[in-house]
């Protein structure tokens, strides 16, 4: 079960607390614990990660990135998968790539645990698409089917062979079957 910690911090304060295992994030003046990721959901963060990067770093299009915290909009956020086009990532002088995301991604993925709330991890990618994002993903692993969440509040369904919304410019092709398919290791 997520836990809720009513906080009288301000998101700075949050920012300077210890990190801990599993990540913690600040949302709507609260920290609130993630769940401990389980075996479907590293399989699907994996595999996501790696079918994404596949194409996309190759092409310098985009990166995807496991378990990144993300601040930005007065929230700090550890997506399950997040994915910045190349000309977004934040990079140092050297063209080294920066240890802290201050921005929102541009394609916002999350991977429900059985014991975490939809409504909330739902309202987490309606926070990131509100400022900015520009395509979120909700995959629920038990009902084997994925809510597309896109800019203007709009949610559509997508469960068995209906090809899934991508972030543009990258050329994947998945379908929910596809994805769940990953969890079969026989």
């Amino acid at each position: 079960m997520t836990t809720a910690i009513q906080a009288q911090l301000t998101l700075e304060e949050f920012l300077k607390l210890p990190k801990t295992k599993p990540a913690s994030e600040f949302i709507q003046g609260k920290i609130i614990q993630k769940p401990m990721p389980q075996g479907e959901h590293s399989v699907l963060q994996g595999e996501l990660c790696k079918s994404i990067n596949q194409i996309a770093k190759s092409q310098k299009v985009a990166y995807a990135f496991p378990e990144l915290r993300c601040t930005f909009g007065g929230v700090s956020i550890v997506p399950d998968v997040t994915v910045f086009r190349w000309e977004r990532i934040p990079l140092l002088p050297s063209g080294r790539i920066v240890n802290i995301f201050e921005i929102n991604p541009d394609w916002s993925i999350e991977i429900l645990s059985p014991e975490q709330s939809q409504t909330k991890t739902l309202g987490k990618l309606l926070h990131c698409l509100s400022h900015g994002t520009e395509l979120g993903w909700l995959i629920d692993p038990e009902a084997e089917s994925i809510l597309a969440v896109f800019p203007g509040q709009r949610v559509e369904l997508y469960q068995g062979l209906a090809k899934l919304p991508v972030l543009a410019g990258i050329e994947l092709e998945l379908t929910t079957e596809m994805v769940f398919s990953w969890l079969n290791l026989s």
